[in-house]
C-alpha cells in the first residue's frame, strides 16, 4: 500500500481520493475542458502521477472521448465546468447511456457556501436555482451525487463510481469547486479496491430456463445464434463462444453486435440485418425454424424500418439477466453468462443450418477491373481497409455509410470494432477515436469518417496530434450527408466542402507528427496506405478520399428506402 503522504499538501483531501479512486478502477486517462469551477480539481488530478490529464478542444469530444475509453478500458471518465460545460457534455453522456458504458462524468459545481442562498451565479441560466444541470442529467445517468459538503463527500463518490460499474452506465459527480483541497478524515487512506459481488442467478429460474430452452432446441431442426450488443454489458463473450462450440449452430450477429462476436470462429455466417443483411446469411436465418438471439436490441433501425422476418414462436430471447423462450415462459434474475455456460451442457448438437449455408454459398465478387486513373470507388477503397486489419487494429465507424461499409469488413481475430448504432449522433467518431486510442495503445486505430460528420466535431484533430496519437483517418468527401440522402433528401443535405488536408494541416502547425494525402484513384489509395503503415507509421495519418456523391453501399439504398417508409408512416385513425 502506497503512503497516503505522497503529495505534501495534497494528504486526505477529495482531490486526491478522487484521483486515487479513478487509478484504483483503471482510468489513466481523464478528458476535459478547464473551467473556472473545476480548476482547482485538475490540479488534484494532475498531481496524481498514474493520471494524465487529456484537454480537449470541447465538451462534447470530451464525452465522446470517454465513450471511447470506456469501450477498450472498461470504464472512462470526463470533467468539465458547471452547466456551460455540463449541458454541453450531455449528449456524449447520453450516447454513453445508450451503450452502457461506464463513464463519470464529473463537474466542478459552484462554491459550498452559495447552495441555498438566493444569490445568482454566472454560468447559469440567471435564476438563483443550480438544480439545473443535475435535473438534465438525471434521465441519462444511472447515479447523480451533487458534492457540497465533506462529511459524505467519500461515501457520495464512491456511491456514483461503484454504481456506474456495477450497472455498466454514466454518473454525474459535481464538486464544489472550494472542496477538492481541503483534507477531511475520512480521505485519510488510500481508497479501498470496491468488491463489487458478482450477480448469482436465481438457481431454480436458471435451471428452468435451461431445461425449457434445451428442449425447444433440441426439437428443432435447423436452429441458428444471432449475437447482439448487449453481450459486451453482460461479459458473456466466453460463455456466448461455449454455447456456439457445444451447439453446432452457425453464428450470426446484428449489426450492433459486431466486434463481439467472433468472426474467425469457423461457424460465423456474417450480419444478420434483416433486408441488408451478409449475403446467404439473412436467408439461413430467417429461414431457420429456431433463433437464439443473444444480447439483442431491436430498434426501428436494426429491424430496417421494422421489416424482420423473425417470428415470436421460433426466438429464444437471451437477453443480461432475463431469457423469454418463443411464446413460453419468461425467466428473469437469470444471468446471460450463466445460463449460456449451462446450456451448452444440454444442447444436442446440429450442423444443419451451417451445412445448408454451406451448401448454398458463393462468395461475394470482388470489385470491376477499374481503367487507368478512373476515380476511386467507395468499394475499392473498402476492399483495400480490409487489406490493412489484423489483431494489432481497431475499426471506428462514423455514423451514416461508414456503417454499412464497415459492417462488411471481415475481422481478424483481436481486431477491435465500435460504432454508435442505438444512440446514432453523427460526428461521434472523432472523439471516441480519440478516446479509444488512448486506451489501447496497443493497436493502431484505422477510423471511416464522412465529412458531413466530420465538420461536427472535427477540431479534436489536435488533441490526438498533442496525444502522439497514430491512427489512420480515412475522410470521404462525398459532399454531404450520405445517409440522411437515402432517407429523405433535400438541400440541407449538401455541405460546404472543405480542404480537409489543408484543415488539419493547419491544426498540426508544425508540433508533433501529422501526415496528410488525398486520394482520387486507386493508385493514390495504395501509395497512400503504403506511406501510412510504413514511412509514417508513427504519425497520425489523415487520407482524404474523394467519392462520388451517389457511390454508396447497396445496402444504405435498400434501408433507406424501408427507414423512410417507417419514418412516413401516417398516423393511426383515431
Amino acid at each position: 500500500m502506497e503512503a497516503a503522504t505522497q503529495f505534501p499538501g495534497s494528504a486526505g483531501t477529495l482531490g486526491r481520493h478522487l484521483a486515487r479512486r479513478l487509478v484504483e478502477i483503471g482510468v489513466r486517462d481523464v478528458f476535459s475542458v478547464p473551467g473556472d469551477f473545476n480548476l482547482t480539481l485538475l490540479d488534484h488530478l494532475i498531481a496524481d502521477p498514474d493520471l494524465n490529464l487529456v484537454g480537449c478542444c470541447n465538451e462534447l469530444n470530451a464525452g465522446y472521448a470517454a465513450d471511447g475509453y470506456a469501450r477498450s478500458k472498461g470504464v472512462g471518465a470526463c470533467v468539465v465546468t458547471f452547466t456551460v460545460g455540463g449541458l454541453s457534455v450531455i449528449n456524449a453522456i447520453a450516447g454513453a447511456y445508450s451503450e452502457n458504458l461506464p463513464v463519470v462524468c464529473i463537474v466542478g459545481g459552484p462554491n459550498s457556501n452559495d447552495y441555498g442562498t438566493n444569490r445568482i451565479l454566472h454560468h447559469t441560466i440567471g435564476l438563483p436555482d443550480f438544480s439545473q444541470e443535475l435535473r438534465c442529467f438525471q434521465t441519462i445517468t444511472c447515479f447523480q451525487a451533487v458534492v457540497n459538503n465533506l462529511e459524505d463527500a467519500h461515501e457520495q463518490i464512491d456511491t456514483a463510481i461503484s454504481t456506474a460499474l456495477k450497472e455498466s452506465k454514466p454518473v454525474y459527480i459535481s464538486i464544489s469547486c472550494n472542496l477538492p483541497g481541503i483534507p477531511h478524515p475520512t480521505f485519510s487512506r488510500d481508497p479501498v479496491p470496491f468488491f463489487l459481488a458478482p450477480k448469482v442467478s436465481n438457481q431454480q429460474g436458471l435451471e428452468a430456463a435451461v431445461e425449457a430452452t434445451a428442449e425447444f432446441l433440441n426439437k428443432a431442426v435447423k436452429p441458428v445464434i444471432v449475437g447482439g450488443p448487449k453481450l459486451r454489458f453482460a461479459k458473456a463473450q466466453k460463455a456466448f463462444l461455449e454455447f456456439a462450440n457445444a451447439s453446432g449452430y452457425p453464428i450470426a450477429c446484428m449489426p450492433s453486435g459486431k466486434g463481439l462476436v467472433p468472426e474467425h470462429h469457423p461457424h460465423f455466417i456474417g450480419t444478420y440485418w434483416g433486408a441488408v443483411s451478409t449475403s446467404f446469411c439473412g436467408e439461413i436465418v430467417e429461414s431457420a425454424d429456431a433463433y437464439v438471439f443473444i444480447g439483442p436490441i431491436f430498434n426501428d433501425y436494426s429491424s430496417v424500418g421494422y421489416s424482420l422476418l423473425i417470428k415470436k414462436e421460433k426466438a429464444v430471447i437471451v437477453q443480461p439477466n432475463r431469457v423469454t423462450i418463443g411464446n413460453g415462459p419468461s425467466l428473469g434474475w437469470v444471468f446471460m453468462a450463466d445460463f449460456l455456460t449451462e446450456l451448452s451442457k444440454k444442447v444436442k448438437k446440429n450442423g444443419a443450418a451451417l451445412e445448408n449455408y454451406r451448401r448454398i454459398y458463393v462468395p461475394p465478387g470482388i470489385p470491376l477491373k477499374r481503367e487507368k486513373d478512373e476515380p476511386l470507388r467507395v468499394n475499392v477503397l473498402f476492399k483495400h481497409i480490409q487489406e490493412m486489419l489484423s489483431g494489432d487494429t481497431a475499426v471506428i465507424a462514423e455514423t451514416g455509410d461508414s456503417w454499412f461499409n464497415c459492417q462488411k469488413l471481415h475481422l481478424p481475430e483481436n481486431c477491435g470494432y465500435e460504432f454508435q448504432m442505438q444512440y446514432g449522433s453523427i460526428g461521434w467518431s472523432v472523439g471516441a477515436t480519440l478516446g479509444y486510442a488512448q486506451a489501447a495503445k496497443d493497436k493502431r486505430v484505422i477510423a471511416c469518417i464522412g465529412d458531413g460528420s466530420f465538420q461536427v466535431t472535427a477540431q479534436d484533430i489536435s488533441t490526438m496530434i498533442r496525444s502522439g496519437q497514430r491512427s489512420i483517418i480515412f475522410l470521404i468527401n462525398n459532399g454531404g450527408y450520405t445517409i440522411e440522402v437515402e432517407i429523405h433528401d433535400g438541400p440541407y443535405n449538401v455541405i460546404k466542402n472543405w480542404d480537409y488536408t489543408r484543415f488539419v494541416e493547419a491544426i498540426h502547425n508544425g508540433e508533433g507528427k501529422c501526415w496528410t494525402a488525398k486520394v482520387r484513384t486507386e493508385e493514390d489509395l495504395t501509395e497512400a496506405i503504403a506511406t501510412a503503415t510504413g514511412a509514417q507509421k508513427d504519425s497520425l495519418c489523415f487520407i482524404e478520399v474523394f467519392a462520388h456523391k451517389d457511390d454508396t453501399s447497396k445496402e444504405l439504398l435498400e434501408w433507406g428506402s424501408r427507414v423512410a417508409a417507417a419514418n412516413s408512416r401516417p398516423p393511426n385513425p383515431q
